[in-house]
């Protein structure tokens, strides 16, 4: 349960009036149709007020996710998890800097808890407003180089925040190098074996020294670290771990698995969502939601009742072609979101686009091994959006042939009725999304 009494916590005047404003400006900005206000609603509600953020966060047990991939999905977790003791405060949406925020907490303001998703470079300017009791750290790597930066600034930026915040528990990652060297100083840290199948981007170590990675583990060799820290030559001992892994069991739309943590905690997990990293990001959440007092059994089955996460992983009609899109976004992210294509789907659609919150620089296409693509001979890939022809010619070069469409639901057109794969980065998954809640409002008259 929360340490806070939220009914005891009285805004300041002007907070108040920061608060109407800012929840007219979300209203507004949904009524006049110009999006869902996850945004303007905190923009105003901090030019009136500058410290609203730090009012609201005061009476709720925050939790703050972060990582390049599975933000938004893990932070659903935690939110699921979280809301078998009472409302929670969340940006489901995935409005994850400090606008979006404040507009998650003004919509749920008495709420016990709060799941706050929170980019990677706004984790210290947003945890120093919200205190949080725990951190979850999931993984990093490349994303967004135009906007963010080379890797090391973004551990920096986690770093920093765990150095800034003494006080908070670290869910962190052990499997990922540069997590661990996130999180290391941390005061209380505990480790989860939530796996790490994109590796590309931590050879290097960012406190000294390379990585060399043998089977589920690693170590760090020519490291000159000082003996002050001697546990950071290797991967730290995992506190909670997950096992007997069955990524496609008989009749399940999802993964299961047993997960093992402190004091002999076994815990069977049955996810609705596809693939390993997806068992990874629940390990994470439970470890996170068990951290703030939930049962770790009942933590687990909340997170199994979770069938999608702002659109992703969402089955939808599309004349008779059954679509099920999925993002991907950047090296690590596509390589994860292939393993969670169905092998027995026999069409696919993969569409790329280069907008600012892409990224404009696609030139990482070229390190992701698309070959698990072509696992059937009969399959039929489609791919498709703004870049598309780069995409094209990208599969090309790894011996897969696909056909050129200018937009994903052009792709779709493409397809026989049935089962469809569709991997969609940022923008092209936003746009398709839009085109299909248009379509089932018309379909409903509402």
């Amino acid at each position: 349960m929360s340490s806070h009494d939220s009914s005891a916590h009285r805004l300041p005047m002007r907070a108040q009036l920061a608060l109407g404003a800012g929840t007219l400006a979300r209203t507004a900005s949904r009524i006049l149709g110009r999006g869902s206000g996850g945004m303007i609603g905190g923009e105003v509600a901090s030019r009136i007020y500058p410290n609203i953020l730090s009012e609201l966060a005061v009476p709720m047990d925050s939790v703050i996710v972060s990582g390049t991939n599975g933000k938004s999905t893990t932070n659903r977790f935690v939110r699921a998890a979280l809301e078998t003791a009472g409302q929670v405060a969340s940006n489901v949406n995935g409005d994850n800097m400090g606008s979006g925020i404040i507009t998650a907490l003004m919509s749920t303001p008495t709420a016990p808890h709060a799941a706050l998703e929170v980019d990677e470079m706004h984790v210290p300017a947003v945890a120093a407003h919200v205190s949080p009791k725990v951190f979850v750290f999931l993984n990093l790597s490349r994303d967004q180089l135009d906007r963010v930066g080379e890797i090391g600034s973004v551990e920096r930026r986690l770093r920093q925040a765990v150095e800034e915040n003494p006080d908070s528990l670290v869910v962190a990652n052990c499997d990922d190098p540069l997590i661990v060297s996130a999180a290391c100083e941390a005061r209380n840290v505990v480790w989860v074996a939530a796996g790490a199948g994109w590796g590309d981007d931590s050879v290097a170590y960012p406190r000294g020294g390379r990585v060399v990675r043998d089977s589920d583990s690693w170590h760090l060799i020519e490291a000159f670290l000082g003996e002050e820290l001697p546990e950071l030559r290797q991967r730290p001992t995992p506190d909670w771990t997950i096992g007997n892994i069955d990524l496609m069991p008989e009749g399940a739309s999802g993964p299961s698995a047993i997960l093992y943590g402190p004091n002999d905690v076994r815990v069977p997990l049955h996810l609705q969502l596809p693939g390993r990293a997806n068992l990874g990001n629940a390990a994470q959440a439970v470890a996170a939601a068990v951290a703030l007092g939930i049962d770790p059994q009942v933590a687990a089955n909340a997170i199994g009742q979770v069938r999608q996460v702002a659109g992703r992983y969402s089955i939808h009609d599309v004349d008779g072609r059954r679509a099920r899109i999925m993002l991907a976004k950047n090296p690590a992210g596509w390589q994860e979101a292939m393993t969670m294509v169905d092998p027995r789907v026999k069409q696919v659609v993969i569409a790329v686009n280069g907008q600012v919150p892409d990224g404009q620089d696609l030139s990482w296409l070229w390190d992701v091994d698309f070959s698990v693509l072509s696992a059937s001979d009969d399959r039929r890939i489609v791919a498709c959006g703004e870049r598309g022809a780069d995409l094209a010619v990208r599969l090309e070069y790894a011996g897969i042939h696909c056909d050129l469409a200018p937009l994903p639901m052009d792709a779709l057109k493409l397809l026989e009725p049935g089962k469809v794969e569709m991997l969609l980065n940022y923008t092209a998954l936003r746009d398709f999304k839009v085109i299909l809640d248009a379509r089932q409002k018309s379909a409903t008259g509402r």
